[in-house]
């Protein structure tokens, strides 16, 4: 297996070159607070000291992904490098499993109840009560989510591992809410078992993550006990091929064998050619090298740009002063300038400031886009539903009937929700080029599928479609109603007949009889049909109902906080512009008039100016190595 190196896997020492990045990027943000706060911008000082705690607690989402039982929880034991998440051969998970770095091992279970979130601290050992089928079978308790925090070296790079719930796979309504959460994950890790190629479902869930911009990976599991694995490996990657999806990883993988060479029975040490053998280092090196690693150089553009504002704002106050102390017959001037500059921040700050209006009628437009979008796609699920039941009798029918239709509504929230992030993408970078006419200002990062503090969002859970409860006609009954209807036929002609002198019971009654029994029976029949198909499409009704009901309050939700973070953003910029402008004016217009007072106050300005310039330069020079590793924004409905 170790043969099967992953294609375009990228180089081991990426990650340690990130690694010395953020760490520069780091360093240089305490350096610009610092240097914020002596120059009395605590403004500047604690903006600054909000991207340091965000970038040093940012971490790379990452889904895993699978259909029932495909080993989704065994190999995130096997990435960790032990068994820390339940796995049973018929218990499925239940709530998703979000596993995080901590040197302390804790449980944290969390949902929301009557609006306020709600988090209980529970023991490791007892996760499995919480978490699958057996211990919370369909997640009666509620929980949102369980946070399991871990002392791993693989989470120490920077790394969030989902595990999404596994009852039902691909084809159950816990789908749509794993769908509706790849907007905002950084890679996605579909578990696919070797024993079979990839099915359309696993293809439109690879596809719609390669939209969203994510890593893919397709772990093709247990290939310890499928010995044609490298053959249905090969089908895969012409499957991938075809649909448009070279730039997926395809890994063959093992989680037994990576847990034996992890922690062998006889107590030797880890053996390195059965971890090697197992696939799981190519796995973990694609996680660690491309995803952790790509996170990180998104930390150090968020760094970069948020330093590269602050200190202009410092650099440009103190060369304003530095000009006015040099010349002091400019330094009325200077004042007047900025007076005019803080004019022009004024009119950013008020309500009918283009940006302000761009903001709000764009989630406006949004929001009916976004709502009419879904309900559109899930009307024409819904049309080809009930096509469907019409050419079927649903009591039959209903087991195959059930998990397409799970499927289609999957797809459908699944799309809807990528053209939403591509939408809300572009809305951003129209705001901040309304904001800043120069083309100055930072873009802040749009978390879509995120909340405010940038922590996971997981989707509320969407209920199971509910099998109609036809009514069940037995043997008995169908022969009473054969004989309620042949009771008239008797009756009618045997009267008829016996003007003729025959009697009551003859054949032409009894024919009669015959006749409009099974005719009775034959309508009974399609009218039990017809009450089941529509008992069944009523009950399709309702369970779109309900998708559109949580998959549109998960999308106003989305958007209210993306208002809200570009809202706030700007605002702060804004009232950061007019008090750097307004200390600019009060240093110009305070210029001492001893010339002796004015070099000594020159020397210091420049000093520090020379310090600020120095900062900007190393955010510029740090910038610029990142530049071109943004991917280009996309804005197509599909």
């Amino acid at each position: 297996m170790s043969g099967s190196a992953t294609k375009g896997a990228a180089a081991p020492t990426a990650s340690g070159r990130s690694a010395k990045k953020a760490r520069s990027a780091v360093e240089l943000i305490g350096l610009a607070r610092s240097t914020a706060a002596a120059l009395e911008r605590t403004d500047l000082a604690e903006r600054l000291q909000a991207v340091e705690r965000a970038v040093v607690d940012d971490r790379a989402r990452v889904l895993v992904i699978g259909e029932f039982k495909a080993g989704k929880s065994e190999l995130v034991n096997a990435l960790l490098g032990g068994r820390v998440l339940p796995t049973d051969a018929h218990r499925a998970t239940t709530v998703p499993t979000v596993c995080t770095y901590d040197d302390t091992p804790s449980v944290v279970l969390a949902r929301v109840v009557d609006g306020e979130a709600d988090a209980e601290t529970v023991d490791p050992g007892s996760l499995a009560e919480h978490v699958t089928e057996k211990g919370n079978p369909e997640n009666r308790a509620g929980w949102a989510h369980a946070d399991v925090r871990l002392p791993r070296s693989l989470l120490a790079h920077g790394l969030r591992l989902v595990d999404t719930p596994g009852a039902g796979g691909l084809a159950s309504p816990t789908s749509v809410s794993t769908m509706a959460e790849l907007p905002g994950a950084d890679a996605v890790v579909l578990v696919s078992d070797a024993g079979r190629e990839l099915t359309a479902p696993e293809l439109a869930l690879v596809r719609t993550a390669a939209a969203v911009g994510a890593t893919v990976v397709v772990a093709m599991s247990r290939t310890d006990i499928h010995p044609r694995w490298r053959r249905i490996a090969e089908l895969d990657r012409g499957h991938l091929s075809a649909a448009g999806l070279d730039g997926v990883h395809l890994v063959p993988t093992s989680a037994r064998l990576a847990l034996l060479a992890a922690r062998p029975e006889d107590g030797a040490e880890p053996d390195a050619s059965l971890a090697e053998e197992s696939g799981l280092p190519d796995l973990t090196r694609i996680l660690v090298d491309r995803v952790a690693a790509g996170r990180a150089e998104r930390r150090v553009r968020t760094v970069a740009d948020e330093v590269i504002v602050c200190t202009e704002q410092l650099a440009g106050a103190l060369r304003a002063e530095r000009d006015a102390l040099a010349d002091p017959r400019r330094a009325q001037m200077i004042a007047d300038e900025q007076e005019r500059s803080r004019e022009r921040v004024a009119a950013l700050r008020g309500r009918a400031a283009r940006w302000q209006q761009t903001l709000n009628d764009g989630i406006a437009d949004l929001n009916s886009d976004i709502d009419h979008d879904l309900r559109d796609r899930l009307r024409t699920v819904l049309t080809d539903a009930e096509t469907a039941l019409d050419d079927t009798d649903p009591a039959k029918t209903w087991e195959q009937f059930s998990p397409w239709l799970h499927q289609q509504v999957a797809a459908a929230v699944a799309t809807n929700a990528v053209w939403a992030e591509e939408r809300t993408r572009w809305l951003s970078e129209t705001v901040a080029r309304h904001f800043a006419e120069d083309g100055e200002g930072v873009l802040p990062e749009v978390l879509v599928g995120h909340d405010v503090d940038g922590s996971a969002v997981v989707a509320d859970p969407v209920g199971m479609l509910a099998q109609p409860d036809h009514e069940k006609v037995g043997v008995a009954g169908q022969f009473l109603i054969g004989m309620r209807g042949s009771y008239g036929g008797i009756l009618m002609v045997g009267l008829i007949t016996t003007v003729a002198g025959m009697a009551l019971l003859n054949p032409f009654s009894i024919g009669a009889g015959l006749l409009l029994g099974s005719k009775t029976l034959v309508d009974e029949r399609k009218r039990a049909l017809q009450r089941r198909r529509a008992e069944a499409k009523q009950a399709v009704r309702r369970h779109i109902d309900e998708i559109i009901f949580q998959a549109g309050k998960n999308s106003r939700d989305m958007l209210r906080g993306v208002q809200r973070g570009l809202r706030d953003h700007f605002t702060r910029t804004s009232d950061e512009l007019d008090r750097s402008l307004s200390l600019t004016a009060q240093a110009a217009k305070a210029v001492e008039a001893d010339s002796a007072s004015r070099k000594k106050r020159l020397a210091e300005v420049e000093a520090r100016l020379a310090r600020v310039e120095e900062l900007l330069t190393r955010a510029r020079e740090l910038r610029g190595r990142q530049e071109g590793a943004a991917p280009a924004t996309r804005m197509v409905r599909t």
